[in-house]
C-alpha cells in the first residue's frame, strides 16, 4: 500500500487511486490527534475546500471525523480560497485548519493541507508528526465512516470566511488611490475559489470589472487551474475586447496569482515580486525585511538594496516565508511560483491580494503599464532576467545529475563559480552575478532548472550550459 506522504503543500493524490475517503479519514484522524496533543483542541479547527470533484464531500467527512474526535469545527459554507481559510483561522483563534484542495494541479488530483494556529502552512516537524501517525493508522484496519449521532449540538458550525477576509485585505490597500484611478480590469478565477472574492473586491476598490470563467467546473475547462501564460489566453482576449488596464487571475484555490499587462502580455511572477517590494518600501514607506525562496529572482535583492531592506533566503515552500512573517521580520515574502504575502496579512500565499496590490501599484503610477514600471526599476538597479525549465530525467540523466550535485563544476557558461548554495538543491552563483539552480523533484523523474542573468543572450547561454550538465556535455 502506498504510504501517505506530505509534500511542500500537504498531501495530494489522484482521486479514487491514492486520494480516497478511507485514506482521507486516516489523515484527518492523524491531524485530530496532533491538535489534541498540542493542547489546543478546545479552540477547534476550520475546514474548507476548493471546487474540485467531491471536495465538499471530503470536507464534510473531515468535519465529521474531527467532531467525532471531540473537536469543535467551523465548516465553510462554500468553496473558499486558501488565504480566506487562513484568515478565518486567525479570526476565530482556531487551532488550525484542514483544506481539501489540490491547488493548481490537474483536475484528477485532490489533497489535504493542514494549516497551523498562525494561519500559515504547517512546518516540516508538524507534517512529519502527522505523516508518521497517518502511516501508523494506515497499517491497521480501515477507519469506519464518522458518525455525528450523539454529538453535542453546535459541534459543527457553518462559517463564511469572506467578511473577515475582505476586511483584512481592504485594510492593507490604499483605497483612495485605487478609487481615484478607476482601472478597467478583467478577472479570471479559472473556475476556482477566487470567484466571488477577487471580482467583488475589485469592484469594492473602484475598478470597472469584467469576469470570465466564474462558475464552478471541476474539469477546469479541460485544462489545469494554473494561472500560466498558456492558460490565460482567454483572459488576454477578453482584455483586448474591453480595453482593460490589467488582467487578474488566480489558481484553483486562489493562493497563486497571474497578471496580464495592458497589452495582454504575461507578467512573470518574479518581476512582479521585485516591483511590489520596490513600491511598498518606496512609495508606501513600509518597513521590514523581505523573504524569498532560493529559487526566486535576485531582482528582489536588488530592489531591497535600493530601499535598504534586509533579505532572508529560504528553502522552497511558503511555510518558511510564512514563519518569517509570523515572527514580524518581513514586509513582503514571495516565491517565483506566484506566491506572495505582506505584513499585517496571513502567513500564507494570497493570489487575490497580489492581484489587488498589482492594481494599486498601476493606479499609483497613473495607469502606466507594468512593463514600463519594470523598465524604470531596471534603470535603477540593472536588468535581471529569469527563467525556469522543467526537464524530464532518464535513468542516465538522473545518474549525471547526482554526479553534478555531488561535485559541481568550477566554471559554467564561461564564468567562474563564485560559490555554491545548497539550501535547497544546488545553486551555482557566478562571478558576473548570474546564477543557475538545479532542484530535483521529490516526486517525479524531473529536475527544475532555474537560470538568471543580465541579458537575454546570457540567459540563453546559461540555460544551454545548465542543460549541458545533464546531457554530459
Amino acid at each position: 500500500m502506498t504510504p501517505i506522504k506530505f509534500g511542500t503543500s500537504g498531501w495530494r493524490g489522484i482521486l479514487a487511486d491514492d486520494f480516497t475517503f478511507a485514506r482521507a479519514r486516516i489523515v484527518t484522524a492523524a491531524i485530530a490527534r496532533y491538535v489534541k496533543e498540542s493542547g489546543l483542541a478546545d479552540r477547534g479547527v476550520v475546514v474548507g475546500y476548493d471546487t474540485r470533484f467531491l471536495s465538499e464531500a471530503f470536507a464534510r467527512d473531515a468535519a465529521a471525523g474531527l467532531a467525532a474526535a471531540g473537536l469543535p469545527v467551523s465548516l465553510c459554507t462554500r468553496d473558499a480560497p486558501t488565504p480566506a481559510l487562513a484568515s478565518e483561522i486567525l479570526h476565530r483563534g482556531a487551532a488550525g485548519g484542514i483544506n481539501v484542495t489540490a491547488s493548481h494541479n490537474p483536475p484528477e488530483y485532490n489533497g489535504i493541507k493542514f494549516s497551523m494556529a498562525s494561519g500559515g502552512p504547517a512546518l516540516p516537524e508538524v507534517t512529519a508528526a502527522i505523516e508518521a501517525e497517518a502511516n501508523r493508522l494506515l497499517a491497521g484496519p480501515p477507519l469506519p465512516p464518522p458518525s455525528l449521532s450523539g454529538l453535542p449540538a453546535g459541534r459543527i458550525i457553518p462559517t463564511d470566511p469572506y467578511p473577515a477576509y475582505a476586511a483584512r485585505v481592504l485594510a492593507l490597500l490604499d483605497l483612495a488611490c485605487l478609487r481615484r484611478a478607476r482601472l478597467r480590469v478583467v478577472v479570471d478565477p479559472l473556475y476556482g475559489t477566487g470567484r466571488g472574492y477577487l471580482d467583488v473586491l475589485c469592484r469594492e476598490v473602484g475598478c470597472e470589472v469584467s469576469v470570465i470563467h466564474d462558475h464552478r467546473d471541476p474539469l477546469f475547462g479541460g485544462g489545469t487551474p494554473e494561472p500560466s501564460a498558456e492558460n490565460l489566453r482567454d483572459l488576454a482576449g477578453a482584455m483586448r475586447e474591453r480595453g482593460a488596464h490589467l488582467g487578474l487571475a488566480t489558481d484553483g484555490d486562489a493562493d497563486r496569482f497571474g497578471i496580464l499587462d495592458s497589452d495582454g502580455t504575461f507578467v512573470e511572477p518574479n518581476y512582479l515580486l521585485g516591483l511590489l517590494l520596490d513600491y511598498l518600501a518606496g512609495t508606501r514607506g513600509w518597513q521590514g525585511g523581505v523573504a524569498r525562496s532560493v529559487a526566486t529572482t535576485h531582482l528582489v535583492d536588488a530592489a531591497a538594496q535600493r530601499r535598504g531592506v534586509p533579505v532572508y533566503e529560504t528553502p522552497v515552500g511558503f511555510k518558511y516565508i510564512g514563519d518569517l512573517l509570523t515572527q514580524g521580520k518581513i514586509l513582503l515574502g514571495g516565491e517565483e511560483s506566484a506566491g506572495l504575502t505582506v505584513k499585517g496579512h496571513v502567513p500564507e500565499k494570497d493570489g487575490i491580494l497580489a492581484c489587488l496590490l498589482a492594481a494599486e501599484m498601476v493606479a499609483a503610477n497613473g495607469g502606466r503599464p507594468i512593463a514600463a514600471l519594470l523598465q524604470d526599476l531596471y534603470r535603477a538597479v540593472g536588468t535581471i532576467l529569469s527563467r525556469r525549465i522543467n526537464l524530464p530525467l532518464s535513468p542516465a540523466g538522473a545518474a549525471r545529475l547526482r554526479a553534478v550535485l555531488a561535485s559541481p563544476p568550477t566554471t559554467l557558461g564561461g564564468e567562474r563559480v563564485r560559490s555554491v548554495n545548497r539550501l535547497d538543491g544546488t545553486k551555482l552563483l557566478l562571478e558576473d552575478g548570474s546564477w543557475v539552480l538545479l532542484r530535483p523533484s521529490g516526486t517525479e523523474p524531473m529536475v527544475r532548472l532555474y537560470v538568471e542573468a543580465h541579458s537575454p543572450e546570457r540567459l540563453d547561454a546559461l540555460e544551454a550550459a545548465g542543460r549541458g550538465l545533464l546531457d554530459g556535455e
